[in-house]
């Protein structure tokens, strides 16, 4: 709702500075005062017109100020500072106005084009681990609040089923345990696990012997090749790791459109041609001397000086043995993103889960019918954490240099840093933890690391047992389910909270602690809140009718004095949800959102912990409505705040 007032107000400051002084202003910034006594909303539109007009600021804003506070909605404005014009809202208008948007539920505008966000992206090799959580986390909340701020978006994982990693795996299945692939196929249990100790182990047999080391090549190459024994147990290999992945991310309510197999890039010829375009462009050469004669590597246009003679393994597209790297891999699949590549997958149903979501998947074979539109996207957000910064700059410039800026400018990539444990986290979790480290880093190469499935069953455990100190008497069912939301909760916003560009130090404690800034803090706010009103249900009140009732109150007069202030704050940030999403679309960032639902919760917990402000022994019916639509306000948008966030509700705390 903000958005849409202060696009209204800076037509309005426009049209009072072009009749007061002849003036046209451009972009009209909007501030916040730092407490509601001082306004409501601040304009520094006096600063920009002082450039033109060479005038002080506070001389405009004194011009400017008795014009603006005759506009419907605003009650009175102030000179402040050196030139700030305060705008004081009028509340009960404004009050109205946001309940009559909550409770329409209006989506925002679309906006043209649309989106593709690759995310989670796992190696299908091993279990994931709690790097990768933060990574599907993050991407699944990043799309979330395209679509509520009105993009069309696509959600794509991409399955790096043709890499190292997969080989690493296939070569200790063949070559180490000695197994076929019917002996494979056979391995009962968690299969994702079993793969995690293998691959753990196979650092030790490449170390025994070069003969063993140069089984990777040979793997890699025949897996690439395809059409083969090794191939085939690869790619089953790579299905039943990615199914346990699916049913991982299920867990924390973070689903996929199209599963895009790496196999596929290479068996529909999606790499030769973006090969041969490359070839074409002159943006790859072949080293004819050196160490990396006989690879074709990208010329990045803008380097450095010195750079353009440094050949790292990110710039070398297609090795000296015939084999496409990664990146070049992620060349031609970026391309495809965008609609720049002539080629196009098949498609076949993959699954679909217990809530009727249907995932998609790429197929070199056969594809089926019905299968909706994917890719020819017109901006591409790719989430890879930031050890990946270079190879992601490396596929932009492989599309720019075929002539596509535009598509280059609007790859991104969202990367983040890695999760590290906190001592006693590890501990818990049945790691040796020495008595001086300060955190626990992790290394699926080593085998070192928080399996996904266990933590989130920890967390489930540790928010069942303090459910049941709490409240022995709930049945095993209800505090099954309760804990689970709650666990869920815990992890998605510890994970959220915390910008990118910041090493998470996980704490199952602190994740799960009901004070501070927390998952189960912000769910207890909506806990309680339901509470109320069920607790005006049992002593016969209505709800509905009470929030009807408030409307047709003066608003305004319950809005001041000390607790219409404190209601006015949780209102105002309430109104910022929507400006809270797009800043977050903007930077990119998700954390401006967690920590903005922390605090609108946290602003109705100051509220409501006051006894004084009680709904049930409230003085008078006119003051039990008014709180009641309180309540209700506060309910609306944090379950939709909730929502885009991907945090659950729980029943009871």
């Amino acid at each position: 709702m903000i958005l849409a007032l202060q696009e209204w107000l800076a037509a309005q400051v426009r049209a009072v500075a072009r009749d007061s002084f002849g003036a046209e202003l451009g972009h009209v910034a909007v501030q916040y005062p730092p407490k509601i006594e001082l306004g409501d909303i601040a304009l520094t539109a006096p600063f920009d017109l002082a450039k033109t007009l060479r005038r002080k600021p506070r001389d405009i804003a004194e011009a400017l100020a008795p014009a603006l506070a005759k506009l419907p909605g605003i009650r009175r404005a102030a000179v402040a500072g050196g030139g700030y014009v305060n705008l004081f809202l009028d509340r009960g208008r404004f009050a109205r106005d946001l309940a009559g948007a909550l409770a329409a539920k209006s989506a925002a505008a679309a906006v043209p084009g649309s989106v593709v966000v690759e995310h989670t992206s796992i190696n299908p090799n091993k279990a994931a681990h709690i790097g990768h959580v933060r990574n599907a986390t993050l991407g699944d909340t990043f799309v979330r609040v395209l679509r509520a701020r009105g993009r069309t978006v696509g959600v794509q994982n991409y399955i790096d089923d043709t890499g190292v990693q997969v080989a690493d795996v296939v070569v200790g299945f063949l070559y180490m345990e000695g197994k076929s692939q019917a002996e494979v196929e056979a391995i009962p249990g968690k299969f994702d696990y079993y793969c995690w100790e293998l691959y753990a182990r196979v650092g030790d047999f490449y170390a025994a012997s070069p003969e063993n080391k140069a089984r990777q090549a040979e793997v890699l190459h025949a897996i690439e090749e395809g059409g083969n024994d090794v191939a085939r147990l690869a790619e089953h290999v790579a299905e039943r790791i990615v199914v346990c992945h699916l049913a991982t991310m299920r867990r924390l309510d973070i689903r996929y459109e199209l599963l895009a197999h790496e196999r596929d890039v290479l068996r529909l010829h999606f790499w030769d041609r973006a090969f041969e375009l490359l070839k074409q462009s002159g943006a790859l050469r072949l080293e004819t001397d050196g160490k990396n004669a006989g690879c074709w590597v990208l010329t990045m246009a803008g380097e450095a000086e010195g750079d353009a003679d440094r050949i790292d393994e990110d710039k070398i597209i297609v090795r000296s043995n015939g084999t496409v790297t990664y990146t070049g891999k992620d060349i031609a699949y970026q391309l495809w993103k965008l609609g720049r590549l002539d080629r196009d997958f098949n498609y076949r149903r993959h699954s679909t889960d217990d809530s009727g979501h249907l995932v998609w998947t790429t197929t070199s074979g056969p594809g089926e019918p019905g299968a909706p539109a994917f890719g020819h996207a017109t901006s591409a957000f790719n989430v890879i954490d930031v050890g990946q910064s270079y190879p992601q700059r490396v596929v932009k410039a492989g599309v720019a240099a075929l002539g596509y800026v535009a598509e280059a400018e609007n790859s991104h990539h969202l990367g983040y840093e890695k999760v590290v444990l906190s001592p006693a986290t590890a501990r818990a979790l049945g790691y040796s933890v020495g008595e001086d480290d300060a955190i626990v880093k992790v290394s699926g190469r080593k085998g070192l690391g928080v399996k996904a499935d266990d933590l989130i069953d920890a967390l489930i455990a540790k928010a069942e047992s303090e459910i049941e100190l709490r409240d022995a008497e709930r049945d095993a069912v209800a505090r099954r389910r309760d804990a689970t939301a709650i666990a869920v909760g815990a992890l998605r916003y510890f994970l959220l909270k915390f910008g990118r560009s910041k090493i998470i130090t996980f704490d199952m404690e602190e994740a799960l602690a009901f004070v501070g800034e927390t998952g189960p803090y912000i769910q207890n706010g909506v806990v309680r809140a339901r509470n109320i009103f069920a607790k005006l249900v049992a002593d016969g009140q209505d709800p509905a009718r009470l929030r009807e009732r408030a409307l047709g109150l003066d608003l305004a007069a319950l809005l001041e004095g000390e607790e219409g202030d404190e209601v006015w704050t949780l209102l105002l940030l309430i109104a910022r949800s929507e400006e809270a999403m797009e800043l977050s679309v903007r930077s990119e960032e998700v954390a401006p959102l967690a920590k903005h639902a922390f605090a609108v919760a946290q602003a109705f917990h100051s509220y409501y912990q006051k006894p004084r402000y009680s709904i049930l022994h409230a003085e008078s019916d006119d003051l039990r409505a008014f709180r009641a639509f309180v309540v209700d306000t506060f309910i609306r948008q944090m379950e939709a705040l909730l929502g885009v966030l991907g945090i659950p509700v729980p029943d009871r705390m």
